[in-house]
């Protein structure tokens, strides 16, 4: 075909475009090319070719027209005639693959002419390509035409269609005649194009086109879909992204004022949501427009858009939003330079900005000072030299006045953009304005009482130190910030540690100058490890500098220790990661342990931080095998040993235990006993922080050494000890169990119990019974607190479960667990770490199904397993509900101070050690007090109610939830009890006894608020939640109530903050005392019979009397005691909002919570109390439902209810006589019930009384 195609040029036009065409574009491609353009303008081809090709192309133009509008019926059938019977499957089959068949051929038909156009578009390109020029373009130019008039119609081929506009498009640009014709569908396509395909080389053609674009008449109502093109230039990424398109939608602002109007409504709209890099895409378009539009379209984006933007920018409600607008407005404030801008920007903001500066609105003021900011010095160009200084010292003025303005958020930006402006403009600004400016930030910013301003503080100063002129001031200045190293903010010291590294970059600073040496070690001693490790990076170059020899290096941080022992260790753990190199590390470990196993030259403490700074060492060193064996090497048994010997304190001897489970050296084994000394020595462990991390090494060290069940052994040993001295003290009674055969013999211990046994808070003990029972049970409690620890890695627990003697720490755990509970209101060490290592382990025994002899229950009966878990669990759950049963009953007389005569033998022992405890005074001579009674019995209930809420949502309790239920509605009871009554004998509780019993109230809601949940979630029609349900909740309510009453809002407010995600369980209880009568269709009867009104919950009553204080300014004459005013209640209030959301949300739950609101009504009109009558139907009437919206039709329960007490309340006011002001306030509750009553049950009202 490529042959006959050369041939055919050489006999005629005709012959070669009609084998162009049947090669195909594709294939004719390569060979078009190069025919045409080896063609000569003498050829007389090139005349005929041009001629034949108009022809062609109108030929093929005309045929596809008429394929268009034929149809494939219509060409496939003749006209239809009646048929004369009925055609058989088979001829039907036939007529239709006649149809498909001639539809086929039209689709081929018109693919053809198609192909056969697209090779002569091309031909005609090359035609207006060639490099000689061999054609007209006036004989061309009717082709060309024809091809571009009719581009509409070739949508469905997009080969056809690029091959016209490329053609289109080349004739404008070699500026060919009659190119004005050839745009009018050419462009809208090319712009089409590059929306669609989202490309950026046609966005690249559209901007090479740009000019044409002024032919178009943007006024003519034909337009409408171009410029809907071009609008959509404006939002389209692509266009954003690139700069030629960024030039083209600032070019299209000159086309038309309408089109600028409606693109800058578009840019305006887009500000709030566009991203950084869309915004300055914006700022440069508008800058590029304003500078090429003439005047009248650029008094549109002055006046219509830049001056809108700066009110906005100016008044934005959120700083996200004013900062958008200022980063459209930067696209001008960036080109200042530029003539006109600096006048066009001084125009805009000068009339608001300074104004905006001075409003009340603290807001504004940011906004304004931003803006400020960004425009300094803001000027008139063409003002004299002594206006331009008055207005200079007029932004200084308010920006020092803005340096104390009360908003710390004002002062935050005031700050940072003084320093700013001092950093940029210092070679211009007046010395005595630098001095002013600089003094009231180094003397007032840096003390400020904002964290936040205290931090701009320090980075404005960082940004300033950027600027060499400012570094002789400076120098003076600085070490008036050394304060900050100390600042109680974690950001600002970190801030002021950054402020130091650069100090020490820069040649004429001395940064010890600013911050003492000694503070910077104290410091780096005692403060978080980011601060530490900025620190070891500040003196690193000092104190172990890498290019000086390893022994200068060394002897360089052992004089370090020896100065400042804590702050030398931890310079040492984070050596490594501040540049220090393996080697020379490796030769400081050797010199610490060859210093601290030489000792006369040193003092205790020094030892005890190498020690510590070794461990570190090593800590880092192991991450490379090689190391670590050099490390195995370098320590032998003996060495180790001496080590320990040589270590004076627990941290240190800490040190020893994790080097060793590092490193795993040999022959270690006399260690062993020494160990063994930091797990037993464990009194007041629970509560001493540091104490915990040298026992966790002693343990990781023990499980390294395998030494883990000799460990457990004599842990329990001493526990049994303790739970063996509960039997003699208080007459505790021992559990028995059985022993398997193999463990019959005694345990044995593999060392001795160390006879160094001390208490950690130092307290001397006599030798009597008592005082030797308490420094046992203080061990008890610290290897209590170890078994839960150890229960948390996974390969401590692993060991734990597997020990021979796990039975035994368990019943020597439960017994110790009893007297824990049942004295902790007699006795002042009690503590919850027997209980909730004893409520952990039984936990985890039955979740891998372990049994109590130390070995895994079998899995082949899976019924079987899971009764022997829940048999666990429920004999867990029985005793510790027994105990809190004894130490409830014995609560109050305890709380209250009255002897108890009880007269069981366990009550007698309980008796005696009370009064022992009571004769002796504790913690420093302090005696047990009630405040302390009442904190350890909140913090001993909480531990039950975790294990209890925490085994039912495994589902590893079967015991009867409603038993749990009416547990913790007396523990809330006893609790709001207990508080109530100490409130009004003024109980005082100490700040930190206040946040632990706080933080105990807290964990006890959450689980009782879990336990409501699971106990909702499991109920049914079938089976309705326990009545214990209904009185939990209106617990809770209590406990939040009197929670604000007694410890303050702000207390009240955190509990709400945690009540807040069980508010709908809360809500759903109240009403599930009537929820299944709403189900059953049973008639509610809402008196005060229903109700208890001893039970009858507090909450109410002071609903109640905020109504009351809310219907008028003065509150009732005959308030309560504990209610004042309803401004004490505000976070009960907040409350109140919340569960109205929520009781509005759902008609059913409001019906059924609405019944238990009126019967607290039906209570209150029993008990002469119209206060609350009125309080609560106010609330029901004004708050909840809502009379005017036709609420009330919906509420069933609640219909019958009042069908029930509005005839008493009628009876009950005209029987008043001698109360005006009750009969007042029955009658304005009359007033409030009386539309619902008229509109609702009048009828059925009176007819039920006419029958009674």
């Amino acid at each position: 075909m490529e042959k006959r195609l050369r041939s055919s040029l050489h006999t005629s036009a005709e012959d070669f475009l009609t084998s162009a065409a049947k090669l195909g574009l594709k294939s004719a491609k390569p060979s078009l090319k190069a025919l045409i353009h080896r063609l000569t303008p003498s050829a007389a081809l090139s005349s005929s070719l041009l001629l034949h090709l108009h022809r062609s192309i109108s030929h093929s133009i005309a045929q596809f027209k008429h394929l268009s509008i034929s149809t494939p019926s219509a060409l496939a059938q003749s006209p239809p005639s009646p048929p004369t019977k009925r055609l058989r499957r088979s001829s039907r089959h036939s007529k239709t693959t006649s149809e498909n068949s001639a539809a086929s051929d039209h689709e081929n038909a018109k693919k053809t002419v198609t192909e056969s156009l697209q090779v002569y578009a091309y031909v005609a390109l090359m035609c207006v390509l060639h490099p000689k020029k061999a054609f007209s373009p006036a004989d061309l130019l009717p082709a060309v035409s024809e091809l571009h008039d009719n581009l509409i119609l070739f949508e469905s081929d997009s080969i056809l269609l690029s091959e016209i506009a490329n053609l289109c498009e080349e004739w404008w640009k070699e500026d060919l005649p009659g190119r004005e014709a050839l745009i009018s569908q050419t462009l809208p396509f090319l712009l089409s194009r590059s929306l669609t395909l989202k490309k950026k080389v046609d966005v690249h053609r559209v901007y090479a086109l740009r000019e044409a674009f002024n032919l178009f008449d943007f006024e003519d109502d034909s337009i409408e879909d171009l410029k809907l093109l071009l609008i959509r230039c404006v939002i389209s990424p692509l266009y954003l992204k690139t700069e030629d398109g960024r030039r083209f939608v600032a070019f299209m602002f000159g086309l038309s004022g309408q089109l600028v109007k409606e693109a800058l409504a578009m840019i305006r709209s887009q500000i709030p949501f566009g991203r950084r890099s869309m915004l300055e895409a914006y700022a440069e378009i508008v800058f590029r427009a304003w500078k090429a539009v003439d005047e009248g379209s650029r008094g549109e984006i002055v006046d219509g858009f830049l001056q809108g933007l700066v009110d906005s920018a100016i008044h934005a409600s959120s700083r996200p939003f004013a900062a958008s607008i200022r980063r459209v407005l930067g696209g001008f404030i960036n080109q200042r330079t530029t003539d006109g801008v600096e006048k066009l920007l001084f125009r805009l903001a000068e009339p608001v900005i300074f104004r905006s500066l001075q409003v009340a609105n603290s807001n504004v003021r940011q906004n304004a000072l931003h803006l400020l900011l960004d425009l300094f010095p803001l000027e008139d160009p063409d003002s004299t030299k002594e206006v331009k200084d008055a207005l200079l010292d007029k932004q200084f003025f308010l920006l020092e006045k803005l340096l104390m303005d009360e908003c710390p958020d004002v002062r935050v930006v005031a700050v940072e953009g003084s320093c700013r402006i001092l950093h940029l403009f210092w070679e211009i600004i007046p010395s005595s304005t630098i001095t002013k400016l600089i003094t009231k930030i180094f003397d007032d910013m840096t003390h400020d009482v904002s964290n936040e301003v205290r931090l701009s503080t320090v980075n404005g100063i960082i940004y300033l130190l950027g600027n060499p002129q400012s570094h002789d001031i400076l120098k003076v200045l600085l070490p008036r910030l050394g304060h900050l190293i100390l600042d109680s903010a974690l950001s600002i010291r970190v801030a002021a540690i950054d402020l130091l590294l650069l100090l020490r970059d820069i040649r004429t600073f001395q940064f010890h100058k600013v911050v003492s040496l000694d503070v910077l070690l104290t410091t780096l001693a005692t403060d978080q490890p980011l601060v530490a490790r900025k620190i070891t990076k500040l003196i690193i170059p000092s104190y172990f500098p890498s290019k000086v020899s390893p022994e200068e290096a060394c002897s360089r941080c052992v004089t370090l220790i020896k100065r400042s022992p804590i702050a030398g260790a931890r310079f040492c753990e984070f050596a490594l990661s501040e540049g220090a190199s393996l080697p020379a590390l490796m030769e400081l470990f050797r010199v610490f342990i060859s210093l601290a196993l030489s000792p006369d030259k040193l003092e205790s403490n020094q030892i005890d931080a190498l020690l510590v700074a070794a461990a570190y060492l090593c800590n880092n060193l192991v991450s490379d095998a090689s190391y670590k064996i050099a490390l195995k090497k370098e320590l032998s048994g003996d060495k180790m040993k001496c080590l320990f010997v040589a270590a004076a304190t627990g941290r240190a001897q800490s040190s020893v235990c994790n080097i060793v489970s590092l490193i795993s050296p040999d022959a270690v084994d006399g260690l062993l006993e020494e160990c063994m000394g930091l797990v037993t020595n464990c009194s007041g462990l629970s509560d001493n922080v540091e104490r915990q991390a040298e026992v966790r090494s002693a343990h990781k060290m023990m499980l390294s050494c395998d030494w883990f069940s000799s460990m457990l052994e004599t842990l329990t040993k001493l526990l049994q000890n303790t739970a063996y001295g509960c039997h003699t003290q208080f007459g505790t009674e021992m559990p028995k169990y059985n022993i398997p055969p193999k463990k019959q013999r005694e345990t044995r211990s593999a060392i001795k119990i160390s006879g160094k046994r001390k208490t950690a808070s130092g307290k001397k003990f006599s030798n009597s019974s008592t005082s030797r029972f308490e420094e046992d049970y203080a061990i008890a409690t610290g290897i209590a607190w170890q078994i839960k620890d150890l229960l948390i890695p996974e390969d401590t627990r692993k060991s734990m479960l597997g020990s021979e003697v796990l039975d035994y720490a368990f019943f020597a755990l439960k017994v110790i667990s009893e007297v824990s509970i049942v004295q902790c209101l007699q006795c002042d060490y009690m503590s919850t770490s027997p209980v909730s290592a004893y409520t952990a382990l039984t936990l985890h025994i039955s979740c891998n199904n372990i049994t109590l002899d130390g070995t895994k229950k079998k899995d082949s009966v899976d019924s079987s397993k899971s009764s022997l878990n829940h048999n666990l669990v429920d004999q867990t759950i029985d005793h510790l509900l027994n105990c809190t049963n004894k130490l409830l009953e014995a609560g109050d007389t305890r709380m209250s101070g009255k002897p108890s005569d009880s007269r069981d033998s366990y009550t007698c022992g309980m008796n005696k050690a009370s009064q022992t405890n009571a004769s002796r005074p504790s913690d420093g001579g302090s005696t047990f007090t009630k405040e302390r009674r009442l904190s350890n019995l909140v913090k001993m209930l909480t531990a039950v109610l975790k294990f209890i809420v925490d085994s039912t949502m495994m589902d590893l309790a079967s015991s009867n939830r409603e038993r749990c239920l009416k547990f913790t509605v007396d523990y809330m009871e006893f609790i709001i009890s207990n508080v109530r009554r100490h409130t009004y004998d003024q109980l005082q509780l100490k700040e930190e006894d206040m946040k632990e019993t706080f933080l105990c109230l807290k964990s006890s809601f959450t689980y009782a608020a879990k336990l409501l949940n699971l106990v909702l979630s499991s109920s049914s029609e079938a089976s309705p939640p326990p009545p214990e349900a209904y009185n939990l909740a209106n617990h809770l309510l209590d406990l939040i109530l009197f929670s604000e009453e007694c410890l303050g809002s702000g207390y009240a407010a955190r509990l709400i903050a945690v009540a807040k995600p069980w508010l709908p369980d809360l809500v759903l209880a109240l009403g599930s005392w009537y929820i299944p009568k709403q189900t059953s269709g049973k008639k509610v009867r809402s008196t005060a019979s229903d109700t208890d009104e001893s039970s009858f919950p507090s909450w109410p009553l002071i609903l109640a009397k905020i109504e009351l204080c809310e219907l008028s300014d003065i509150g009732s004459d005959e308030e309560s005691d504990r209610v004042t005013k309803s401004e004490e209640f505000s976070a009960f209030k907040t409350l109140l909002g919340m569960m109205i959301q929520l009781l509005r949300a759902n008609h059913n739950v409001l019906d059924a919570v609405g019944v238990f609101l009126l019967s607290g009504s039906a209570v209150g009109l029993e008990k002469k109390d119209f206060e609350l009558v009125l309080g609560l139907l106010h609330f029901i009437c004004a708050k909840l439902v809502r009379h005017e919206n036709r609420e009330w039709g919906e509420l069933n329960l609640m219909l019958e209810s009042l069908q029930e007490i509005y005839p008493q309340i009628e009876t009950e006011a005209d029987a008043l006589e001698n109360c005006e002001e009750g009969k007042q306030k029955l009658q304005s509750a009359i007033a409030l019930l009386q539309p619902v009553w008229m509109c609702y049950i009048s009828e059925t009202g009176r007819e039920a009384m006419e029958e009674e």
